[in-house]
Parts: C-alpha cells; structure tokens; sequence
C-alpha cells in the first residue's frame, strides 16, 4: 500500500486568460517548490477541420510523438501533406499560448530560457511497450543518459486534448530532498574518466558532470525499484480533458499512468534565471553532497 501525498502538492487555478497582466510570483513559488500548477479554464478552441488530427495513424513507425522543432520542421509525422500542414499550425497554435503563459506569468524566466520542440502525443500511454528504464509509468524525475545538461532546469506545460472526455492520469511523488536523500547513497561514485569516455565515443553528446551522473543515478534508481513504486508517498491525480499543466520535471516526481491525446511544451534555463535558486535540484544536491557538481 502506497502512502498518499497531501492533494496540496497539485496547486489548482482557475484563470480563464493564457495571458497574464502582472508576474504571478505566487505561482513561481508553488512550481519551484514542486508543485504542479492545474489550469482548468484556459481555452483552447479545436476546429471542425482539426478533428481528424486525432488519430495515432499519424505517427511514423518507431515515433513516439509528434514534434514541431523551432524552425517549424514536423518530426515522426506519416501521411498526406494537408494533413501535414494542419498539424504544423496545430502545435504552432498550441505553443504561441504556452509561450504567452510562460512569458507573462514568469517574466524572469525568459531571459535566458531555450524553447525546446512542441509534441502531439497521439497514443495511449498504457499502450506502450518498453523497458523499466525508459517506462514513464514508473515514477521518475527527468534525466536523460545522452543529453548532460548542467543543472539546467525542465520546465514543461502539458494540454489534455482528448476530444472523448478521457483524462490523463499522473502519480505524483514525494519532494525531491526526499527522493534524493533516499537514493544518493547508493548511487556509483561519480568517474571523471568513464565521463570522458562516454563523451569521447558519442554516448553523450557533452561531458556528463557530476550532477548529471547523480540526477541519472536517481531516475534509474526510482524506477528500478519495485518496492519504491508500489509503496512510497504518492499521490494519483486525473487532469481532465481542456486541463493545462505546468511542472519542472526534473524536481517533481511523475508518472503518466493513462491518457491519450496531449500536447506539450518544454523549456529549458539556467538555475540563476529561477525566482528561487536555492529550491533547484543542483542547490538542494551540492547541499547534501557538501560540494559543488558542475
């Protein structure tokens, strides 16, 4: 039996604009704290045209999402070009107002903040097929083996869309202090060597540091651990459908547990662009390791 997280982990708000007239500080807190903050007013209007979107008959063999990179490239996409070009303007639309939302709500964000691609997740998460490592119905926190990233910060919006009134299911986990005072003392000590050697033969695309080695050694660690999933705090939470999202994924522990049809946006920035530095999962690591890690 799982404990169960206080519901006060998911921060509900009722807005109705993505544009928001004055910096939300209070929403900064929440989210840099791990919370997730729940619109469920925010518009988002589906045309007649749009509606045969929704279908995984899209997505290309092996693709997991649909994707839409900065220079408007559409990634994992099969099927006719008309279809091709509603789908562009369909994510397009879909990350002006994520943008919109970042922007005003957080304005310190954007000085430094890079907008990663903007998916379409046509599938059903309980559909997928794939290893204990890559399962993202295991609760984890963002890490990824190939993409080092320096403490630098995932920021992610998430749109349920499903057009059958189904919601996406999320567990979410215990406050990151917790998760990493519970996993960093089995974690391997950190190699500078082997760093160098992964590097040197394009297993990753930098040099993973010492923060990397630890965050990675943690999301393995979670979800290779049954015993974990089965029983620590969690909490199972539905965002119906028309439901927005925001959370730093790599702080706030997640599971997509069912669901089909999302959009979302990440974003990528720097420690120092945060309203609070100190609530990061480098600071809250370099304070339990006594060192620095980048």
């Amino acid at each position: 039996m799982n404990q169960e997280l206080n519901s006060s982990f998911v921060k509900r708000i009722s807005d109705t604009s993505w544009h928001q007239p004055a910096p939300r500080l209070d929403w900064a807190q929440s989210l840099e704290a791990g919370e997730v903050l729940h619109f469920n007013g925010l518009p988002f209007a589906i045309a007649q045209s749009e509606e045969r979107l929704f279908t995984d008959n899209l997505l290309a063999p092996k693709s997991r999402n649909l994707s839409l990179d900065s220079r408007g490239v559409l990634k994992g996409f099969q099927g006719p070009e008309d279809l091709k070009v509603d789908l562009s303007s369909f994510i397009l639309r879909f990350r002006g107002l994520a943008n919109d939302l970042v922007n005003s709500a957080f304005p310190r964000y954007c000085e430094e903040i890079r907008i990663a691609p903007t998916s379409f997740r046509p599938k059903e998460v309980e559909s997928r097929k794939q290893s204990v490592r890559a399962d993202d119905r295991r609760l984890h926190v963002d890490a990824f083996p190939s993409r080092p990233n320096y403490g630098e910060r995932i920021l992610r919006v998430f749109l349920n869309i499903n057009p059958n009134g189904k919601p996406r299911v999320w567990r979410i986990g215990e406050p990151f202090e917790d998760i990493a005072n519970r996993f960093i003392p089995g974690i391997k000590k950190y190699s500078y060597w082997k760093a160098k050697a992964l590097n040197t033969i394009q297993v990753t695309k930098s040099l993973r540091s010492e923060y990397d080695h630890l965050m990675l050694g943690i999301h393995d660690a979670m979800k290779q651990n049954d015993a974990y999933q089965k029983s620590s705090p969690q909490l199972t939470y539905e965002f119906a459908p028309h439901s927005v999202w925001l959370c730093f994924s790599d702080q706030t522990a997640h599971a997509a547990m069912s669901g089909q049809f999302m959009m979302e946006q990440t974003y990528h920035l720097p420690v120092s662009s945060l309203y609070n530095p100190s609530s990061s999962p480098l600071a809250v690591l370099e304070r339990l390791t006594h060192k620095e890690l980048i």
